[in-house]
């Protein structure tokens, strides 16, 4: 398919590709294109008017589908004009205060810097002469956040990681090792025994890794919640026990602090002290993917009481860090805990540089190649400081109370709970209407809800995330903007009962 005219090349390409390699030769070629680049993303930052524009994946497909690959523009400022069309024009923008939906964050320009810095650079912190100066960084900043947790830093350990799904996976790996001892013949058989506790609103990762890890399909056990949406500490006791009287083996307790509909922080000190309890070592792994930003909370730092004592901890700072994707570590709070995991190849990290001393990441890592992911939250914490980013992340929290106030006195919505963290739940039920149906009213209030989340994205007005609870469909917000205001939220309610009145219109028994 040929491509649009518009964006034909009208200069030929370099006689020698190498000129288009980022090297001494190129500094020109480089300033001026990320020149080009910066002035394009900031135009269409300084432009943008709501957080998406609604744009059909039909529509947008036939666009992207138009472009002839074999064909290149050679020229960047030609294709960064094309990528306007392609991508930036319908981009999701969550800097915008009306992005309401998911645990994704505005971030902080320091670390857009630093992205910048680490793809030019392109360290590969694997191996220390791939990395130098870029290992002891990560180091530094692991050491950082074990501290913060309230680990011993020279004790504890931990790595980088792609993101939550990864660190938890990276866990209950040394879950599994640290249950099973030493390999044996009975490895397979003790597999199938192995049990990780996990509360009816932990991520779905959790299963996913118990899969991946050769568990049984009913190796997760589910954990009931309280009326908060916490994990319950008599529950998970009469749990355990009960797979002990089973002749189950209690491998480990995922705790959640900041659920990810609900931002429900599990009681971490109960889930401790009963797990010391135990006559068998049981690993605690905290996913603290969305709540590790309280470690930097001037005033919430209490929430994560008791997570010190935890095995093992997920940190997403893309999520209440202000970073860009992708930025994850799993935290050991012992060093020789990530044993269980660690390789040595002759061809990238022999013995003899361990024996050396010489820090090799990738003894540690289930990635091999790995990004510089470390680099944005240092510039960040060197330029802002951990005290900004923790109170920016106790406005949102803020904020989302006061959004929770303010469903509890609306009588067009039901809402779940209050939040730990910034979601608010709730679903466009007015009291009148509720009174005089059936549970879900077969549907009659999923669809009108749905509808009214499909409405404000398809008019540009807001994006909002959408769940369910106790079979019903709710809506969601998830606040990590610190510039969206309760007017935003009030005004987005207001569109949200508008939409879904209309959509009931059509049954005026139940809209009357």
């Amino acid at each position: 398919m040929s491509q649009p005219a518009k964006f034909l090349p009208s200069t030929p390409l370099p006689a020698d590709p190498a000129d288009f390699l980022l090297d001494a030769a190129a500094p020109a070629r480089y300033e001026h294109d990320m020149a080009r680049a910066v002035r394009a993303v900031s135009s269409r930052l300084a432009r943008c008017t709501a957080p998406s524009t609604g744009v059909d994946h039909a529509d947008l497909r036939l666009e992207v589908a138009a472009v002839d690959l074999d064909h290149p523009l050679g020229d960047t400022s030609r294709a960064l004009r094309e990528l306007e069309h392609l991508y930036l024009r319908d981009a999701v923008y969550f800097h915008h205060p009306r992005y309401l939906a998911h645990l994704n964050c505005p971030v902080a320009t320091p670390a857009v810097v630093a992205d910048a810095v680490a793809s030019a650079v392109n360290s590969s912190l694997d191996t220390w002469d791939q990395s130098a100066g870029g290992t002891l960084i990560e180091q530094r900043l692991i050491a950082w956040t074990c501290a913060r947790l309230g680990f011993d830093a020279t004790a504890s350990d931990g790595i980088f990681t792609s993101g939550g799904t990864q660190s938890n996976l990276h866990a209950l790996c040394l879950a599994r090792e640290h249950a099973l001892g030493a390999p044996d013949a009975g490895r397979i058989q003790g597999l199938a025994r192995l049990r990780v506790f996990a509360s009816a609103d932990a991520h779905f990762s959790v299963r996913t890794a118990t899969g991946l890890l050769g568990l049984s399909e009913d190796a997760v056990v589910t954990v009931p919640v309280d009326e908060r949406r916490r994990m319950r500490a008599d529950a998970l006791q009469a749990a355990i026990a009960a797979a002990r009287d089973d002749g189950l083996v209690p491998m480990a307790v995922v705790a959640t602090a900041g659920t990810t509909d609900f931002g429900a922080i599990d009681p971490l000190r109960e889930i401790a002290e009963i797990l010391q309890r135990q006559p068998d070592p049981v690993w605690m792994h905290v996913d603290a993917a969305y709540g590790g930003g309280l470690l930097v909370s001037p005033g919430r730092r209490a929430l994560l009481d008791g997570i010190e004592r935890a095995h093992s901890v997920t940190v997403d700072f893309h999520k209440s860090f202000f970073q860009p994707v992708s930025a994850s570590a799993i935290l050991v709070r012992r060093a020789e805990w990530m044993d269980a995991a660690r390789h040595h190849a002759d061809y990238l990290n022999p013995m003899r540089m361990a024996q050396a001393g010489i820090p090799n990441q990738v003894d540690k890592s289930l990635q091999t190649t790995r990004r510089f992911d470390a680099l944005k939250l240092w510039l960040t914490l060197r330029v802002m400081g951990a005290d900004a980013v923790g109170v920016l992340f106790d406005r949102v929290i803020d904020l989302a109370a006061a959004a929770y106030e303010l469903l509890g006195t609306d009588p067009r919505f039901e809402v779940v709970t209050a939040s730990d963290l910034s979601t608010v739940v709730f679903r466009y039920a007015p009291a009148r209407m509720v009174a005089r149906m059936d549970t879900c009213a077969a549907g009659t209030l999923d669809d009108a809800n749905l509808a009214a989340r499909a409405a404000l994205s398809a008019n540009a007005e807001a994006v909002i995330a959408s769940t369910t609870v106790d079979g019903c469909t709710f809506l969601k917000f998830t606040l990590l903007n610190p510039r969206t205001t309760l007017d935003d939220i009030a005004d987005v309610l207001d569109r949200i009962a508008g939409h879904a009145s209309a959509h009931l219109a059509a049954r005026p028994s139940l809209a009357s």
